[in-house]
């Protein structure tokens, strides 16, 4: 089996913004692992906010030892970027030798077209609106907050896109004060979702909060291990294939976080087609999908996926799985 892995950069179709920062381009990481003369493709997206790199994810991967499977892979690696692009580079390996797509390999039906949040990148409340009125033809539209005029910004945006369904993501930009203050007006706006409102370390004063909009836990959620500390706190689990450390706890963390209760959404970091490629498994049937970051992309992989009015479609074979 030979691995390699190669640092690919995508630029974006114009100035992304969240609360932690703004970037141009998406900086990734692609997997190549090649065995009987099959290939299989993986990528991700090393994220500062869970202290990755670029390099410390290629150190993770070029660690690995010479031999050793999927299963292997889960005691290797932790839950991260770097087992992701390992994993679903496997699953696509997999699935390649046996003549059969990634989703025979586990039982489950080839994945149907699903609707996908449309993010708006976070801007002034003119410019929001600006962006909300070119995508209000876009069923779900995603806004990033988490800053002290949020308020202006959300009134902007569904002043915009008066029709299309709203959800919230304060990437851990507020309060407890903050949210219990906005929650009224977060149901006046009709907003569906409230994306990780509270810091991670700080999102115990959800517990007995009253929650009129559904809260959804992000970076408070990484794998199977998370689940007993959202209890109380969350009613939604977003599912991100580059926190769960790939395809195969992803999979996992939805059987479980369903037979806990949760609600399941399915998100992305922004990369390419081959990073959303194999979440559109996971995405069956969530409350909530966000894997729009092919159109935030000015390029994309030479097989991208495809997005229409029906949403999000599986992969074609010669892009993965």
């Amino acid at each position: 089996m030979e691995l390699s892995v190669t640092a690919d950069v995508f630029k974006l179709a114009q100035v992304f913004t969240i609360s932690r920062g703004s970037r141009t381009e998406a900086k990734v990481l692609t997997v190549k692992i090649e065995q009987d003369g099959h290939v299989g493709w993986g990528e991700c997206l090393p994220y500062a906010r869970y202290n990755e790199t670029l390099h410390s994810v290629i150190d993770e991967i070029r660690g690995l030892p010479a031999e050793f499977d999927r299963d292997m892979l889960q005691g290797l690696l932790p839950a991260g970027a770097a087992r992701n692009a390992v994993d679903c580079a496997l699953w696509d390996l997999e699935a390649k030798k046996a003549g059969k797509r990634a989703w025979d390999l586990v039982g489950l039906p080839a994945p149907a077209p699903e609707i996908t949040a449309y993010t708006l990148s976070l801007a002034s409340p003119d410019e929001m609106q600006a962006q909300a009125e070119k995508n209000a033809f876009r069923p779900l539209l995603k806004i990033k907050l988490g800053t002290p005029d949020d308020m202006a910004r959300l009134e902007a945006v569904r002043a915009g896109a008066p029709d299309s369904t709203i959800i919230v993501d304060a990437n851990e930009g507020w309060s407890a004060e903050v949210y219990a203050e906005l929650a009224p007006h977060l149901v006046r706006l009709g907003v569906a979702l409230v994306e990780q409102p509270l810091p991670a370390g700080e999102d115990d004063a959800l517990l007995g909060m009253e929650r009129p909009v559904p809260v959804c836990a992000d970076e408070s959620c990484h794998d199977r291990e998370s689940l007993t500390k959202l209890k109380g706190k969350y009613d939604v689990i977003n599912i991100k294939l580059d926190k769960t450390g790939g395809l195969t706890e992803a999979l996992k963390l939805r059987e479980a976080a369903l037979a806990d209760g949760f609600k399941v959404m399915v998100g992305c970091m922004v990369g390419s087609s081959l990073a959303m490629a194999p979440a559109t498994l996971v995405a069956q049937g969530a409350v909530v999908t966000d894997l729009d970051g092919p159109l935030l992309l000015a390029e994309d992989r030479h097989t991208p996926l495809q997005f229409d009015e029906a949403g999000v479609h599986a992969p074609d074979v010669a892009l993965w799985g």
